[in-house]
């Protein structure tokens, strides 16, 4: 279930509240009439199912709640009311598969915006994972994986792309390459300073390394795990599994192989270099595709029909 909260001007309360009425899957209706003071309006509180709740926004959007009031929504982690299982069993289809689109873009645009903490992230992400590169550890490799904040602006592009939001689309692509190039750019000036000091050796980059050679050695297999990918992290942002980003994050080898690119640089090795730099494209290709997909295919066989989601006669507030 998801709480709404909406400040409503005071000529378009009963517009709304006939609106929530109306729709299957709302629940805890409450009015506070001139409650609010900036904006001035009308305070309205609901619970909806999270099958009906992209729906329910929509219209209150189609209104201007957004322009003339606010809306806010939240997630509801429990909810002891026998009237809420009763609206949830009352919204068609199942509450993971709901996708709320204007939650979608909203946190892929946080997670997809150009910030000084999403390039540190990707600049530690980055010289974390040349440790790994250098010192042949996997475990230094995935903590990198792990760190890396690469998949919001990846989503972000493919969110933009299939809702039309081209300023959406331009910004996460913004922060793809300008994170790339920084954190390259430093790594580099990473590995060059470590070598100075006695901690990186360009043997070490040369060497038999069993457990991160793949990094710059790209097979058909990069591009196919990087789209299996792509489509379990939006699966996972779509829906309420956003656990599943983790492991998602320690599937692709975008940071490494850009870490790789990096070291292989400093030390002027152009092998291992286009090695990786074939395999961080793989990846984000694949990333960046997969998605698209899943974004196509959510829209068209998530959306119930809006005689679906309205009912008949509006029954009394519960």
């Amino acid at each position: 279930m998801l709480h709404l909260r909406m400040i409503t001007p005071h000529h378009l309360t009963e517009q709304v509240v006939e609106l929530i009425d109306r729709t299957v899957g709302t629940t805890h209706l409450v009015v506070l009439p001139g409650a609010a003071r900036d904006p001035a309006g009308d305070l309205v509180l609901c619970d909806v199912a999270r099958e009906s709740a992209d729906e329910l926004l929509q219209d209150m959007r189609e209104l201007g709640i957004d322009r003339t009031g606010s809306i806010a929504v939240e997630n509801i982690d429990l909810s002891i009311s026998t009237r809420a299982d009763e609206a949830e069993e009352e919204a068609p289809g199942e509450a993971a598969d709901a996708v709320i689109w204007e939650q979608l873009a909203e946190s892929t645009h946080e997670e997809s915006t150009l910030t000084i903490t999403y390039a540190a992230f990707m600049v530690l992400a980055t010289m974390i994972a040349a440790c790994g590169v250098v010192l042949d550890n996997a475990v230094l490799i995935v903590g990198a994986m792990a760190v890396g904040p690469e998949f919001g602006p990846l989503a972000g592009v493919c969110t933009g792309l299939v809702q039309r939001r081209p300023g959406l689309a331009w910004r996460s692509f913004v922060a793809l390459a300008v994170g790339f190039t920084a954190a390259i750019v430093a790594t580099t000036a990473f590995s060059l300073v470590m070598d100075a000091l006695g901690l990186f050796h360009e043997h070490l980059l040369e060497n038999e390394r069993p457990n991160t050679s793949f990094i710059w050695q790209p097979d058909p297999f990069s591009f196919v795990v990087a789209l299996l990918a792509g489509v379990a992290g939006m699966l996972s942002l779509t829906s309420a599994k956003a656990g599943a980003l983790v492991g998602v994050a320690i599937s692709v080898t975008t940071v490494p192989a850009a870490a790789n690119a990096a070291v292989a640089l400093s030390y002027g090795d152009l092998g291992q270099m286009w090695g990786s730099g074939i395999q961080l494209a793989l990846n984000l290709g694949g990333i960046s595709t997969a998605p698209r997909g899943v974004l196509v295919g959510r829209r068209h066989t998530t959306s119930a029909p809006s005689s679906a989601l309205r009912r008949t006669a509006p029954d009394a507030p519960a």
